[in-house]
């Protein structure tokens, strides 16, 4: 017989039943009310994404990629590796979050509205960002990336209370230029800086850079905070600005970067003009 995960051995039933049950007291008691039902997900996905960083990528690298048996440290092949994870959770992540654009029972209440497939596809996030802070502390290399990996842990972990669901999958979107931003660091790494490839990607990273995160995440932050400002006598003022300043300083950060972005390409063609040259 064929249980409901489609597993006829029910195995698959039995493990992840038991990671929902392990979860739902604390999750019930810190208010995550739609956690459990997703923390099988939440567990495999970073148990996936760390599988991905210590075993396929060092054997699939090592196996395709001259660049990374050349490089000089163990902490040089983690970092490949930690890319590695990065590209993949943007390519996995990109398309589960358009489909889950045209949810109604999320449109019609943007604010604390639910809906169990959104929900699946956040937990595979979420378990990528447990796995990413995980990561950032254990290999430690900068505050930064800490900070990063655990705020984004904690925004998308208040999701499943469940809080403004509807933004989860459309801020995922901002992925679409992660993909681009790991190739340039590949095609360093293989030196090929200030090749023909890495001046095209550069576009193509500015491209989906400022359509996904400058013009679409304007539109769709300006709409977050119309949703914050309608339902602040249901929040506390502590929760309202937290999220209110975040989101602010995130888009800040996104011009930054934009303008750092912009700096490198230019540094990319200058750098091929003079090769001409000489």
């Amino acid at each position: 017989m064929v249980d409901e995960y489609g597993d006829p051995y029910g195995s698959a039933s039995f493990l992840r039943a038991s990671l929902r049950s392990a979860a739902a007291p604390i999750a019930d008691t810190l208010g995550f009310k739609k956690l459990a039902d997703h923390f099988d997900v939440v567990v495999l996905s970073a148990l996936f994404f760390w599988s991905v960083q210590c075993l396929w990528s060092p054997f699939v690298s090592r196996a395709f990629f001259k660049s990374y048996t050349r490089l000089p440290t163990s902490k040089a092949r983690n970092n490949w590796n930690v890319h590695v994870v990065s590209l993949l959770h943007s390519i996995v992540i990109i398309p589960l979050a358009i489909r889950c654009l045209d949810s109604n029972a999320l449109d019609e209440d943007r604010a604390f509205g639910w809906d169990d497939h959104v929900g699946s596809v956040l937990a595979i996030s979420l378990g990528y960002f447990a796995w990413d802070t995980i990561e950032s502390i254990y290999h430690f290399s900068g505050v930064g990336f800490v900070a990063h990996g655990f705020a984004c842990f904690v925004i998308y972990s208040l999701s499943f209370k469940p809080f403004v669901a509807y933004y989860g999958p459309r801020f995922l979107l901002w992925e679409l230029s992660t993909p681009f931003l790991n190739i340039n660091w590949f095609l360093d790494k293989m030196d090929m800086s200030g090749s023909l490839i890495q001046v095209v990607n550069g576009a193509l990273l500015l491209l989906s850079f400022a359509g996904a995160r400058l013009f679409y995440g304007t539109i769709m932050s300006i709409a977050f905070y119309h949703t914050l400002i309608d339902i602040k006598d249901q929040l506390l003022l502590s929760t309202f600005l937290v999220y209110f300043i975040g989101n602010t300083v995130l888009n800040g950060l996104n011009w930054f970067w934009f303008s750092k972005m912009i700096a490198m390409v230019r540094k990319r063609i200058a750098g091929r003009g003079k090769e001409r040259k000489d």
